[in-house]
Formats: structure tokens, sequence, C-alpha cells
């Protein structure tokens, strides 16, 4: 290990796997851990909750170890449980310290004061935000700026629904190192390529958006599907085929520097139509996604909020149909909205109406659906 290196570290909340400053990467893994600090026991949670995704990112600090050694480069991985408190959030966020996470009540987060949120981010979430700031910038001043890849981890299944991304990349407003990523692991026409899902990667305030982003750094979070990274087979064939991506991207060069106005994205003139067409479509496939994703979401609240709910965005897309000459029944347009028939899902999903949403209703002004 010579002068431009980043030592190895571990404290409390946090350890750094050393690496070389001018590796050109750092590596992030926010979710680490399961591990709880004895004063808190098991937060109130049986056991055998604390070995579910609600506590870490199954795989994913084997994958970032593996990663760091085969690259040379340092990672920041955290110690303790995201039950704990979220590391990827920001300290503001109201999901930093969850009282209730995929269905698990968590009671050791239950009525805390101020002053136990405060102690929990003083002692846990500051130092590993202070030590990926150390990191980053003694590889800052380096002779090679670096890319910044956060490692994560996601269900194969949410909310009964099961997900198809072998690997997904996710990137807020910097597709720079993403596009990169993305084309990498798309070569391989047997993947399925998840871009921006099942989670959008602007998440501001997270760990990128801190550390990455206030300095153009080009950046971006890898989410394996979990069932293929839970045991140590799948985790080196993983890291493996990941760095092989990766040793191509910094092989490659430097990156392009971002816009000041929105890193990453070239300027664009008005789209012709076909493209405008496009990107519409793009929106709407998102939004859909989205929807599926959050049946906590009941079809009254979205009246209610927003005047419109799924099956509204099933009968304009029977009507969409229609003026194209199309045949499409109610039931084929809301099965391609809900991703399944509408019985199935009234079945697993809808709950019955409070007395209140059913006021809140009945006091709209109509619409047009």
């Amino acid at each position: 290990m010579n002068e431009a290196a980043i030592p190895s570290q571990v404290q409390e909340g946090y350890r750094v796997l050393p690496g070389r400053a001018d590796a050109g990467i750092v590596l992030l893994c926010d979710h680490a851990s399961n591990a709880l600090p004895v004063d808190v026991a098991t937060l109130g949670l049986p056991p055998d909750q604390l070995q579910r995704h609600i506590a870490y990112d199954i795989g994913a600090a084997a994958i970032t170890e593996r990663l760091a050694a085969r690259l040379g480069a340092p990672a920041v991985l955290s110690c303790h449980s995201r039950l704990l408190i979220d590391i990827n959030r920001g300290a503001d966020d109201p999901t930093l310290i969850m009282q209730l996470s995929d269905g698990a009540i968590v009671p050791g987060n239950h009525n805390l004061s101020p002053a136990d949120r405060a102690a929990r981010i003083d002692r846990y979430w500051r130092p590993y935000h202070q030590a990926v700031s150390k990191v980053i910038q003694t590889c800052r001043e380096s002779r090679r700026r670096p890319i910044i890849v956060s490692v994560h981890s996601m269900t194969p299944v949410w909310k009964g629904v099961a997900r198809p991304w072998h690997v997904s990349i996710l990137w807020n407003e910097d597709r720079r190192l993403a596009g990169r990523l993305l084309n990498g692991f798309s070569a391989d026409s047997a993947l399925v390529v998840g871009d921006n899902v099942p989670y959008h990667g602007g998440l501001e305030g997270d760990t990128l958006w801190q550390h990455a982003r206030p300095h153009g750094l080009p950046n971006a979070l890898i989410e394996y599907r979990q069932d293929l990274v839970t045991d140590a087979e799948g985790q080196a064939y993983w890291a493996d085929r990941t760095y092989r991506i990766l040793d191509q991207i910094l092989s490659a060069g430097s990156f392009a520097a971002p816009s000041h106005s929105n890193p990453g994205v070239s300027p664009m003139s008005k789209p012709d139509p076909a493209t405008q067409t496009e990107l519409e479509a793009a929106v709407y496939r998102r939004l859909v996604a989205h929807l599926r994703e959050r049946t906590d979401v009941q079809n009254i609240d979205l009246m209610n909020l927003a005047g419109f709910c799924r099956n509204c965005l099933s009968n304009w897309m029977q009507e969409a149909a229609t003026e194209k000459g199309m045949k499409l029944s109610k039931d084929e347009a809301r099965a391609e909205v809900y991703g399944m028939p509408y019985d199935e899902w009234r079945a697993k999903h809808q709950k019955e109406a409070t007395a209140e949403q059913k006021a809140a209703f009945a006091a709209q002004t109509p619409h047009k659906h």
C-alpha cells in the first residue's frame, strides 16, 4: 500500500475497506449489515425478522467486498441494521427511523423523543457520512476523480408482485455512469435489466445525493435481486460479472463534465412527434409500474387526492383503443393497468373504505372519468 491509499478502518457505525485513492471508483454499501447494538437488543422484533430484507440488503456486503478487492478500490460499509437508522436517507427524512417496515411493527422505534432521534443520528448516521465524505475527498485529490457506485439488493417479490429484473440501475439526473452500466449488463440478452425500477434513483438527501451530486461525480446505484445473491456462489457470480463491466468502464477513460443545471443530460430541442410519443409512453409505463408497486394506496385515496384512479387509466386506455379502431374490453384494459385481473387485485389488495374516505369522495366535484 503506497502513500495514495485509503487505509482500513473499523468504527462503531461503519467500516472502510482499503484501496487506492486513484483507483477511479469508490464503493458504498449503505445497508450492509443486520447487526444491532447491545443497548437496543432486537428493537423488540423476533430474531427471524432481522434476517429479512427489512433489516439489511441481503448479499450486498459480500458483493461490495469482492468488488473492492478486485478493483483495488476503497469502500465504505455500514455496520448496523437499517431498522436502527437508515443511512441512505437524509437526516430530516421521515423514513429515517422506521416504525413499520413491510408489515413488521418495530416496537423499539416507537415513542422516540427528539433527543433519542438526535442521539441515533449523532452516533450512527453522521459518522458514516463523515467517513464517506473523507474517503471521496481523498480520492478527489488524487490524480483521478472517482466514480461512485452504491451497492444494494431488492426483494424478488413485493406486495405479491414478482419483480422480473435480475439487476437494476438507479440514477437521478446524471446518467453518465448509469448509461454505461445499463449497456454493460444489457449486452447479455438473457438478462432483464431495470432502468430506474423498481425505484427511482432521485431520492433527495440519500447518500449519492449528499456525496456524489455536489461534486459532479458520475454515480449510480446497483440493485441485485436478492434470490440471486443469497448464497456465496451467487454473490461471487454477480460480483465478478459487475467487476468486468466496471473494469471496462474505468478503462474507457474519464467522463465528460456534467451540465451545471442538469448533470449528465444534454440540452434537448423540442422533440419530433415520434420521440414525443415515446417520451409520453415512458412516463405512462413508469406511472403504471409505480401504481402496481404501491398497492397500499387505494383507488379511493387517489380519487380523493388527485381526482383519478387506476380505473380511470383503464377507461382512458379503452377509449384510446376505440379511437384507433381497436377492440379492448374493460376487463382487458384493467388487467393492463393492474398487472392482473381486476377481481384478483381487489381480492388481494382492496380494503373497505372508511367513513371519512367515503365522505371525502362524496364531497368531490364530479369529474368525467
